[in-house]
């Protein structure tokens, strides 16, 4: 058995504060107008903000690229005015939807009051995300606080996780962790999406167990990179009935044990084990695990899971051809 952990991106851009801030504005105004075409001038008028808060964005985009104490204060400024402009389309918000609840904007017959409805509840769902945004906005402009409670970084994705892995290349990933556990030709025999990134040591025992439940027997090799190493999880596997629990231990001082880490039987099977660095290439090339393109957490499951199925029919029916011709 092997297994490793990788990241499957969310479909967003890279997250900014006047770039969530401005989606923000976008769609509570693009839901408005819709309201304001079904139930005509009755009740609050719609003031469109668009072209202020554009301004606004641009003008913070040229600040960020500034040095020095003046543009500090120049892009405090900017996202002061953002700030007000968002905040006025929130209040916009909140009274369209309050009007439509009471019956004050109302429309002219069922099927579009069904569709009112709709878009009220639309608003209700996109107010306090947006107000959560100005939140943590105005917590690192203002008083320099980057990681505040609750943090979004999608409007549209709002379970996204940061998750730093230590790539040089890519060294924020937006996304979920998943987890991919193989056995023998490649097939992956369990993958699980997770709600928070878990540490790698949490998962070993776990995998073990699917391992022996999905194939009857416990694994005689167990190969992982170090994230998955705890001297708790090398004497859980032995007493599951692990052979050779494959795990190099970076951190040691002790001579045994980098003795142990270079016997001939940990070096083959820690070089199996770049094997998952392969099968996570490759499901994130072929299958397109890099970004998951469907909506939400059902769609992030259903979206590892259907690269998943795909790439194991691909492996069982090379594994089946080989039998077939010995």
């Amino acid at each position: 058995m092997r297994v490793d952990t990788t990241v499957t991106e969310t479909n967003i851009h890279y997250p900014t504060d006047s770039s969530l801030l401005g989606d923000g504005v976008r769609v509570l105004i693009r839901t408005m107008k819709k309201i304001t075409k079904i139930a005509g001038e009755a009740g609050a008028k719609l003031q469109d903000r668009s072209r202020s808060v554009k301004l606004r964005a641009l003008e913070i985009a040229r600040a960020a690229r500034a040095k020095g104490k003046q543009s500090q204060g120049k892009l405090e400024r900017a996202y002061g005015k953002l700030l007000n402009s968002t905040s006025r389309v929130v209040g916009q918000a909140k009274r369209f939807s309050k009007e439509i609840a009471e019956g004050v904007k109302r429309a002219p017959s069922v099927l579009k009051q069904l569709a009112l409805e709709g878009l009220r509840q639309e608003l209700d769902a996109m107010v306090p995300r947006v107000k959560q945004v100005m939140k943590q906005t105005r917590a690192r402009i203002f008083r320099g606080d980057t990681r505040a409670e609750g943090k979004l970084l999608s409007l549209f994705e709002p379970s996204t996780e940061i998750i730093r892995k230590g790539k040089a290349g890519k060294p924020n990933e937006f996304g979920k962790m998943v987890k991919l556990q193989e056995a023998e030709n490649q097939i992956v025999i369990d993958y699980e999406v997770y709600a928070q990134r878990p540490s790698d040591s949490d998962l070993l025992i776990a995998a073990i167990e699917t391992h022996q439940a999905m194939l009857g027997r416990t694994p005689r090799l167990v190969a992982a990179d170090a994230a998955f190493y705890s001297a708790r999880n090398e004497a859980a596997a032995k007493a599951k009935g692990v052979k050779r629990v494959c795990i190099p231990n970076r951190s040691t001082k002790s001579p045994e044990r980098k003795r142990e880490q270079k016997k001939r039987w940990f070096r083959n099977g820690q070089k199996w084990r770049t094997g998952c660095e392969g099968r996570i290439s490759v499901v994130k090339r072929r299958h397109g695990l890099n970004r998951c393109r469907y909506k939400g957490d059902a769609g992030m499951e259903r979206w590892v899971g259907l690269g998943v199925v795909a790439d194991n029919l691909i492996n069982i029916g090379r594994a089946m051809e080989k039998q077939s011709v010995q």
